[in-house]
């Protein structure tokens, strides 16, 4: 690998660290928005901003999608949609910081998912790093009974279909351009929020508007969904799946961090113990994840000089 290819794959993975950082964040805006405006209008809005920006930025390349790029993009779109359903509602029922972390189990359920669908046997590691997560959730979630919380059982949810979102894009990903076919996913993630809040949501409830809700709006539409998204579908041609995943891990740290210092969320040591092994059940799966095929140096070579934005 030359110097230039080595610099442009190091550009990427900083900026997916910026993207998890951004993400992170967002456990606490969304949670504060959320206050004020449903949860499928503001995601509604928010995917529908995104889209927009984005369909702005690449409407040649729409044009050029074909039908199997529309057809992947809108199945990416509906486990985006679903992801953020769960996140959003659950996050009424829990905290910002336990909601960030039991997100993360996306990257431990990746690698099982994965082998239901592409009929790969998961390794010895990404058991193991099932059975740390799942002790891991149980310490981090279970309160007094052996029941979690409601907003931690839709939260696991979400980081199920965040782990179907990870594996069709890394099928498809090299197939189409990644800013229309991230363009894609968000419209069809908009349109589904926007339909349901329509029938749930606009006939009764109460809207109030105010800098908080904008301030949401603003960071989740451009920042974490136009942006992270494109950076997540266009890095994942240039850098290998384990190694992208064992970068996203950061989002649940970063979440942890903001509800701490935001928020002022306390996890008790008990708490702590189940975030630790979360993460670890995270790296032990990804790690252990190794074994699965990369892109080869010529594909990953010829996608990092192919411009993202372009077919």
């Amino acid at each position: 690998m030359t110097a230039v290819r080595h610099l442009r794959r190091y550009a990427w993975e900083a900026a997916l660290i910026g993207v998890t950082l951004v993400w992170g964040s967002t456990f606490v805006v969304v949670k504060q928005g959320v206050d004020s405006v449903p949860v499928y209008s503001f995601n509604a809005i928010r995917f529908a901003l995104a889209a927009v920006v984005l369909a702005a930025c690449c409407a040649p390349g729409l044009r050029r999608l074909g039908r199997d790029g529309l057809r992947h993009g809108a199945v990416l779109g509906v486990f985006l949609f679903a992801g953020y359903a769960f996140q959003t509602v659950g996050l009424r029922h829990t905290d910002a910081s336990r909601a960030g972390f039991i997100t993360g189990m996306f990257v431990v359920f990746t690698p099982l998912l994965a082998a239901l669908v592409l009929r790969r046997r998961p390794s010895a590691s990404a058991w193991a790093g099932v059975a740390l997560a799942t002790l891991g959730l149980a310490l981090l979630s279970l309160r007094g009974s052996l029941l979690p919380a409601f907003g931690d059982v839709l939260v696991l949810g979400c980081a199920l279909a965040f782990a179907a979102h990870i594996v069709g894009l890394g099928a498809w990903s090299n197939r189409h351009a990644a800013l229309p076919l991230t363009a894609v996913q968000l419209g069809v993630a908009a349109a589904l929020h926007t339909a349901v809040a329509l029938v749930a949501e606009v006939p009764r409830a109460s809207y109030h508007w105010d800098g908080r809700v904008v301030v949401a709006l603003g960071l989740t539409a451009v920042l974490a969904s136009a942006a992270g998204f494109w950076v997540q579908t266009a890095a994942q041609r240039v850098i290998p799946p384990t190694r992208t995943a064992i970068i996203l891990t950061m989002e649940p740290v970063f979440a942890g961090l903001f509800g701490y210092v935001l928020l002022g969320e306390r996890l008790a040591l008990r708490g702590w113990a189940g975030a630790l092994l979360i993460l670890a059940g995270m790296l032990t799966a990804e790690l252990g994840a190794a074994r699965e095929p990369d892109l080869d140096e010529e594909q990953r070579d010829a996608a990092s000089r192919q411009p993202a934005g372009m077919p």
